[in-house]
Order: C-alpha cells, then sequence, then structure tokens
C-alpha cells in the first residue's frame, strides 16, 4: 500500500517544495521545533523522504528557497538540508562508524537478553506517555517529526536503558526518509558518542512546551551519562573511485541513492542531445533497504524513474529486482557497453552491495564508474570537524554552488 503521506513521485516533491517555500524563513525558524501530531499543522516541510532518495536534490531545494529568502532569514531551514549533507560527508571519511554499528547492532540482537522491553518500546507499550505514541506514529506513517525523534532516542537510551544501535535499527525498519548517515549519526550524537560526552536529555518539561501540552511524560531519567566506546580516531581523505570516461560505450545504473539522475548529467540536459548511454537500469533491490514501507515508497519512485529517465536520455530502460553483478553485465553485454556509470552511493548498503559487486564486474571485463556529484565534491571536504565548522563555511560553499 503506498503511503498517502508521501506519495513517491518527482512531481509530488516539487509541488510540496513550492508549497513550503514561502513558510522557509520566519515561520519555520519559529514553528520547527513544534511537533503538534500527525494531524496537526506543521512548519516543517515533510521534504525529508524525497531528499533522501534524491528524487529532489539539497541544491534545488536550497536554491528556490533563496529566490524568495535571503540566507539570514532561512538560514535554520538551509542548516537544516544541509545537516544531512554534512552526515553524508562526515560518514564518508570514518566509513569504518558504519560497519561498527552494523556489527553491534547484530551482536546486541544476540546478546540482549530483555528482548520483551525492546518488543514493548517498538510497540509503544512501555507505559511512557509521548514515547508509545511516536513508536506507533512512526510504524504507522513512516516519519517522525525531528523533535520527536530525538526525545525518542533519548527516553530509549536514558530511560529505558536500551541499546542505542537496536533504537537506531528500529528508525531504520520504518523511517522513509533515513539513510545510514543520518540516522547512524544522530542516535550516536544523543548517546554522547557522535560529540564525545555530549548528550541529549528528553525533559517532561521540554516536551509539554513543544507538543503543545499533548504529551507530559513522568518518569524521565534526570540524567544522561554519555555512552563510550574505542577512539575512532581521525577522518580520512575522500576516496576517488574509477573516473567515468564519456568516451566509452556505457550504460547507466540507477539505486534508490540518487534518483534524479538528470542532475547528475547536467550537459545532456542541452537540446538537442544525443545519449551517451546505451541503457539505463534501475536497481530496485528490496534488500538494501530495511522496512517495507520505505521499500514501497523506493519501488514505486523507481517505476515512475524509469519512465522518467527513457524520455530525458533518450534510451531503452528497464527495472532491475535483484542487484547482481551477471545481471549487470548480461545488460551491458547486449547493450554493446563496456562500462556502467552510475551516481556515487554514499556509505551505507547500496554503497556495500556495489562494493561487492565490484571484484566480479572487473573479472567481466566491466568497468564500474561511481560520479560523484559536484555538491558532494564541495562539501563534503568540509565535513571532516563539528557540524559549526561546517556552517561558518556555508555561505561561501554556497556561493561555490552558484547560490547567493
Amino acid at each position: 500500500m503506498i503511503n498517502t503521506i508521501f506519495p513517491p513521485s518527482r512531481a509530488t516533491a516539487l509541488d510540496r517544495l513550492a508549497g513550503f517555500v514561502p513558510a522557509a524563513g520566519r515561520i519555520y525558524a519559529e514553528g520547527r521545533n513544534t511537533d503538534a501530531g500527525p494531524d496537526g499543522a506543521s512548519a516543517v516541510s515533510r521534504l525529508s523522504p524525497y531528499l533522501r532518495h534524491r528524487l529532489i536534490t539539497e541544491q534545488e531545494v536550497i536554491a528556490r528557497v533563496l529566490e524568495q529568502h535571503t540566507l539570514a532569514a532561512s538560514e535554520k531551514f538551509v542548516q537544516e538540508v544541509l545537516w544531512r549533507t554534512y552526515w553524508k560527508g562526515w560518514l564518508e571519511m570514518r566509513p569504518f562508524v558504519w560497519s561498527r554499528f552494523l556489527e553491534q547492532r547484530d551482536r546486541q540482537r544476540e546478546t540482549f537478553k530483555d528482548n520483551r522491553a525492546i518488543r514493548d518500546a517498538e510497540n509503544g507499550l512501555t507505559g511512557i506517555e509521548g514515547f508509545d505514541d511516536w513508536a506507533r506514529e512512526l510504524v504507522q506513517t513512516g516519519y517522525l517529526h525531528n523533535h520527536a525523534r530525538m526525545w525518542f532516542a533519548s527516553i530509549w537510551i536514558f530511560t529505558l536503558r536500551l541499546p542505542w544501535t537496536l533504537g537506531a535499527d528500529f528508525f531504520l525498519r520504518h523511517l522513509h526518509d533515513a539513510d545510514a548517515a543520518s540516522n547512524t549519526l544522530s542516535w550516536r550524537w544523543v548517546a554522547g558518542l557522535q560529540t564525545v560526552g555530549k548528550t541529549y536529555l528528553a525533559s517532561t518539561d521540554n516536551i509539554a512546551r513543544y507538543t503543545n501540552g499533548r504529551f507530559a511524560p513522568r518518569g524521565l531519567a534526570t540524567e544522561a551519562v554519555a555512552l563510550t566506546e574505542p577512539s575512532i580516531g581521525p577522518a580520512r581523505a575522500l576516496e576517488q573511485g574509477p573516473l567515468y570516461d564519456p568516451a566509452q560505450p556505457s550504460i547507466l545504473l540507477l539505486t534508490q541513492e540518487d534518483m534524479h539522475p538528470e542532475s547528475v548529467f547536467p550537459h545532456l540536459s542541452v537540446l538537442p542531445r544525443v545519449s551517451e548511454f546505451r541503457s539505463v537500469i534501475v536497481a530496485s533491490d528490496p534488500d538494501l533497504l530495511w522496512g517495507d514501507g520505505a521499500r514501497q515508497f523506493a519501488h514505486a519512485a523507481s517505476k515512475e524513474l524509469m519512465v522518467r529517465v527513457a524520455s530525458h536520455f533518450g534510451c531503452n530502460a528497464n527495472m532491475m529486482n535483484k542487484l547482481d553483478a551477471q545481471g549487470l553485465v548480461t545488460s551491458a553485454n547486449a547493450a554493446g557497453a563496456t562500462q556502467i556509470v552510475t551516481p556515487y552511493a554514499p556509505v551505507g548498503p547500496v554503497a556495500d552491495a556495489l562494493l561487492q559487486l565490484a571484484p566480479a564486474l572487473v573479472q567481466e571485463g566491466m568497468a564500474l564508474a561511481p560520479l560523484r556529484r559536484a555538491w558532494d565534491s564541495t562539501f563534503w571536504p568540509h565535513a571532516s570537524k563539528g557540524f559549526f565548522a561546517f556552517k561558518e563555511r556555508m555561505p561561501a560553499l554556497l556561493r561555490e554552488q552558484g547560490l547567493a
């Protein structure tokens, strides 16, 4: 069943963006922290599932906002969009944090003894006002207000004393907008791991204030002692993968990580155009997403994407329901291609899958060429430290991308 809150199409995303832009200044800044509930009026954009899959891009969202607002007036919203860019860049330079999360999650699934406590938390049966409502809202809608996510994670970790990795996994299995970086690192931040020693403590007064009195939970933890872990060490340099060679006959591989290839290859948007690609493969592999809701969203968006890119690039487009080396090689050989070009997948399940496929593709004489967006190449190197340093660079980096 398609989620009615987030119809999975680029056209819907653009309509939602157009409707939100007038409120991206003062209205957003003053109301962004208030969670009025799934049926209440909200100052937030609810664009996150579309940004997560890049049905719309960070660049075009910010560009539309800055057409109507100054950067000073819309700074809070622009920063919120750039948090996703920052998280991706931060994790890209520390990919072992993602691997560590997966290892810890799997180990704690096996060793954490109080399975009933996990079940009660996930099913909204803890008796904690607000928390139980958010658990059910998350499962039913695939979405939670950002402030509610912080409260939920804090209560999960510090009041219920449940493993943070299992909470992060719960979000990954139900949120339509969860990506490896934003979800993992946000949970780490609440727990005091991301900014070492700095935790987030949910309080009754704060929840009552920013839910307009809907919830005022009692019995919450009164202190949040930061979790600890072995040092993660310094950031590594961003890797430069195989270069895309436009002269080679190629097919284009699209995944759920980037569903607007038109802006990855802007030079192909000039008419009249001759496609550089012999064919397009749209991978809609359900194994690369954890939750049924996210899978349904991505699959429906992939169908829309397939029609759109076939028209845009002027070549055949086909769906691949299982991302595997043999299927890619067969498709490339049928098209007479020697290169598979794909928009760069940041650290996460898709990147892991492509890394596993690469040796088999090379063995078949097929080059895999990930192409990183200019946006990511501009912003990611500045995510080596905390967000404050990144924020200080934000105006100059936006200008570098042609945004005043």
